[in-house]
């Protein structure tokens, strides 16, 4: 640096001279590495999906490792049901158990066999927490409910006030529920809570992963003045609806609050007539107040910081005897990775900072509204289910004998044809490019910066082929 710096103020001074050059033969200080990631048969295909939206940068926390279990569970989410996730176990068993022949005749298949098995692992245990088989429900154990007249008024037999006495059903949904007049409303509103549950716990992940970045990174001002302020941010609104949530479930109110309704009186600092316990709506009040103050944390300090640290970094530039140079002053810390390899500019980072803060505020109550998809798709996939088995298998059913022996024949084979072409076709694909969405967008928005390059050995016999063709 300090032979740069001769060279620089003598071409200053003798500006007619052609002056002297000094290259370095190796990279800068804070150039990149590549990046080199240990995978094994199983987390192949999933680090391939995360590869497709970018290279981990060198030491940056991989998604890959935790999309191995979330990818194929929200997958089951989206997919749930005992039959058709089967035939997905089945494929995927026999993919597996028939790997080698598909090595090089059908690659795809090969890499993506234990994915595909995966998925059908979830999709059948959410099939099993749905009750849902073919769109009929299993009589696994014994009901919660009883209808003592047979006129369809089905009463609990459990401990409905959760006071200690028998608990409901064992395992998912009640059986009972099957066919009642108040089971879409009751299925709509467990699957769209669980969505918003798991939601916010996944973009909870992925702020810890933001926080381990910083850490490793042994950036303090992005830790204090970006990590801290969006875990606020998240936990005292949206973890606060999943407390709702949660605390609705498990303690009965007579007057049950519309959690809806709740979250619009805390944002707007309206009275909530409905609590859900004495002081809830003073701490739901306290968390708001909290929740608005983290946004000028995200916002303001950290250019002000940067600013300082880089106006530090010229004093003790001065104080050596040598300016910083252009590539110095854009690789240097002081940067805090918004200067993109130019000079540095307030201007360009305070506006870098305003836009990510409107992204993160904005864009966490969007994403958390977009979870809503994995209700949408598992509704979607449950009423269609249902409609293809009314009508072909269930008319088939109702026909008197014989006729019903023959057409079952005929209706059996178009509802498996259908049920192979929509349900295990299209709906297949559209549920993966969903959860594939909610990881890259949702997910890794939160902490993934990705911009890596992947390490590629030196292959001498690459490069003179690669020569050799150009």
């Amino acid at each position: 640096a300090q032979i740069k710096g001769i060279l620089k103020n003598e071409s200053d001074v003798t500006p007619d001279s052609s002056g002297a050059v000094l290259n370095a033969d190796r990279p800068p200080k804070h150039a990149m590495p590549p990046t080199y990631i240990r995978t094994n048969e199983y987390t192949e295909a999933f680090q391939e999906v995360v590869d497709t939206y970018g290279i981990p940068r060198y030491q940056e926390a991989n998604p890959a490792l935790f999309a191995t279990v979330t990818f194929p569970f929200i997958f089951g989410m989206m997919y749930g049901d005992i039959g058709h996730g089967m035939i997905l176990l089945l494929a995927g068993l026999y993919l597996v158990h028939n790997a080698e022949s598909l090595r090089f005749t059908q690659p795809e298949l090969f890499n993506a066999r234990y994915m595909l098995l995966s998925m059908g692992i979830f999709a059948t245990f959410a099939g099993f927490m749905y009750n849902d088989f073919f769109s009929i429900s299993l009589q696994l154990f014994p009901s919660g409910f009883e209808d003592p007249d047979g006129d369809g008024q089905w009463s609990p037999t459990y401990d409905v006030t959760n006071s200690g006495g028998s608990g409901p059903y064992p395992f998912g949904v009640d059986w009972a529920w099957h066919g009642a007049g108040n089971e879409l409303l009751y299925v709509n509103s467990m699957k769209m809570k669980l969505s918003v549950l798991f939601g916010v716990l996944q973009m909870i992940v992925g702020l810890l992963l933001r926080w381990s970045n910083a850490i490793y990174d042994r950036s303090l001002t992005d830790f204090i003045f970006e990590c801290i302020p969006m875990m606020v941010f998240m936990l005292c609104f949206f973890g606060w609806m999943d407390v709702m949530i949660l605390y609705k479930w498990t303690h009965p109110i007579d007057n049950s609050p519309n959690i809806i309704n709740s979250l619009i009186c805390m944002a707007m600092g309206q009275q909530d007539n409905n609590p859900l316990w004495p002081g809830s709506v003073e701490l739901a009040q306290k968390l708001m107040i909290y929740t608005v103050l983290s946004v000028p944390i995200m916002l303001f300090p950290k250019p002000f910081v940067l600013l300082w640290q880089h106006k530090q970094e010229e004093k003790k530039a001065l104080a050596s005897g040598h300016p910083l140079l252009e590539d110095e002053e854009s690789a240097g810390p002081s940067s805090g990775g918004h200067g993109h390899g130019e000079e540095f500019e307030f201007g360009e980072i305070f506006i870098h900072q305003i836009i990510e803060t409107i992204e993160y505020v904005l864009g966490t109550v969007s994403h958390t509204a977009s979870y809503l998809r994995i209700w949408a798709l598992s509704l979607a996939h449950q009423q269609l289910s249902l409609v293809f088995f009314q009508k072909t298998l269930n008319m088939g059913l109702e026909m008197s004998f014989p006729a019903n022996s023959i057409m079952l024949y005929f209706m059996f084979g178009a509802w498996f044809g259908i049920t192979c072409c929509v349900l295990l076709g299209m709906d297949v694909l559209e549920c993966f490019l969903h959860t594939l969405r909610l990881h890259w967008v949702e997910f890794q928005s939160k902490f993934y910066k990705a911009g890596g390059e992947k390490f590629a050995p030196f292959n001498i016999r690459k490069l003179l082929s690669d020569s050799t063709t150009d």
